[in-house]
């Protein structure tokens, strides 16, 4: 009897939109992107039922899970790894973190690769010849140097692009898609349990005063 398909469900709930694919080898079964700004933690596993069953399987089926770990909103990012933990441990198969940029640049030798961390700040790393960290920077700072004609991807990708040397490009698959192979081409690794990637404080802090004081009864 021929060993089954690995069979992998990703999913990325890290900015606005309720994404999933499901990936059989190399082919999608399913794949489906709904933007909202609200909901995901509501919306995320019906979601991902409906992927199942268009794909004609179950969760029973799955050889592994696939989350999008950010950076992007720190809710929708805690939403996607909690739900992939979770079912993991459910059913026993393992949960596989990968990054936004490198499920946007999956495919491509080099890439630049953004994303909008709001209040005039970008999130960026580079893959390739001229690679680096996933950094925070503002959107006025001085960009690295990266080789001409390289793809820039994502977020602001014209304005960086123009200022980089690059060309904006778009991902060569959707979001989740990306998620979904490279979670299936780290199968069989020693994968650390998937973990959101902050690059920044959140934009709320704890209050600073100090707590009421109880008085005796």
């Amino acid at each position: 009897m021929s060993r089954p398909e690995p069979l992998v469900l990703a999913f990325d709930t890290s900015a606005a939109h309720c994404a999933a694919a499901l990936l059989s080898e190399d082919r999608v079964l399913a794949s489906r992107a709904e933007a909202m700004s609200t909901g995901q933690a509501e919306r995320l596993l019906p979601l991902l039922e409906e992927i199942l069953r268009e794909g004609g399987v179950t969760w029973r089926d799955l050889s592994a899970l696939g989350v999008g770990t950010g950076p992007g909103n720190f809710t929708g990012v805690r939403i996607g790894v909690a739900l992939a933990r979770g079912l993991a441990l459910g059913l026993k198969v393992p949960a596989i973190g990968v990054t936004v940029f490198e499920a946007l640049a999956w495919g491509r030798d080099a890439a630049l690769v953004a994303r909008d961390a709001r209040l005039g700040q970008v999130h960026l790393q580079a893959f390739g010849p001229a690679a680096f960290a996933p950094l925070t920077q503002g959107m006025d700072a001085s960009l690295p140097s990266l080789p001409p004609g390289t793809p820039v991807i994502g977020d602001f990708a014209e304005t960086l692009a123009a200022r980089c040397g690059g060309v904006a490009s778009p991902p060569l698959v959707p979001l989740a898609e990306g998620v979904a192979r490279l979670a299936a081409s780290r199968l069989g690794q020693d994968n650390p349990r998937p973990a959101p990637l902050y690059l920044r404080a959140p934009d709320a802090a704890p209050p600073r005063d100090p707590a009421p004081s109880i008085l005796p009864g």
